[in-house]
């Protein structure tokens, strides 16, 4: 397997630089999310090979964003935190975690599962991962960046793709202009938020989807926007 990218999601900072500093001494290519904005963000732009998600996280917890990524990924997720109650192991995996570590902990063990889960996940590999919703009438290869609508591929602009995969990360929860302009702008952005709604009026033109009466896009008065397709199975 090639040099693999790990996304490490933890609100504590030293944490983060010694499993960065462990991983990147193995060969790894690291991501760092401190908050779970950031870590839904990281997913979005940068699919990693491997998420290390620290449960206790100052805003999203991390339960959420273990849902989230596994709603539209099937990205192995490591858990660390420092729960080490065997209920909460039991429900960090039903989550769709593939390994639990409890702090503290040994950064060479770490990186040690880190090793088996990749290999776990290489060997179970079947082709590039597509994405499917509303019984195959909206697709998303995020891979290649490609759109598929009743069949159509629909050609968008890097702002309205990065836009509906947002979206797709938690299917049905309602986002924030704010939220999904970042996600789509990157956090430093200090430009107007409104602006989503020019790129949702957009998206939803390419998908054919009637805002009086959405397949895909709902908008939620006062508040944003939300993915009505739900994932199929």
């Amino acid at each position: 397997m090639g040099r693999a990218t790990v996304l490490v999601v933890d609100d504590e900072r030293k944490i983060r630089e010694v499993v960065c500093s462990y991983l990147e001494r193995e060969g790894y290519a690291v991501l760092q999310a401190d908050t779970g904005q950031r870590a839904l963000e990281a997913v979005q732009r940068g699919a990693p090979d491997l998420v290390v998600l620290d449960l206790m996280l100052s805003d999203l917890s991390g339960e959420e964003v273990a849902r989230s990524i596994r709603s539209v990924s099937r990205v192995p997720i490591i858990i660390l935190t420092a729960k080490a109650d065997p209920n909460d192991r039991v429900a960090g995996l039903k989550l769709g975690a593939d390994d639990y570590v409890v702090k503290p902990f040994s950064p060479r063990e770490l990186v040690a599962r880190v090793e088996a889960v990749l290999r776990r996940a290489d060997g179970g590999a079947s082709g590039r991962e597509l994405l499917s919703f509303a019984g195959g009438c909206l697709t998303i290869d995020r891979e290649q960046r490609e759109v598929c609508v009743d069949g159509r591929q629909v050609e968008l602009t890097r702002s309205e793709f990065d836009l509906l995969v947002a979206l797709t990360l938690a299917p049905g929860r309602v986002y924030s202009r704010y939220e999904l302009i970042t996600r789509v702008q990157g956090y430093d952005y200090d430009g107007y938020e409104r602006t989503v709604d020019a790129h949702v009026k957009n998206l939803r033109k390419k998908l054919a989807d009637d805002p009086r009466d959405p397949r895909f896009v709902t908008t939620v008065t006062g508040v944003g926007y939300k993915l009505t397709a739900s994932l199929d199975a």
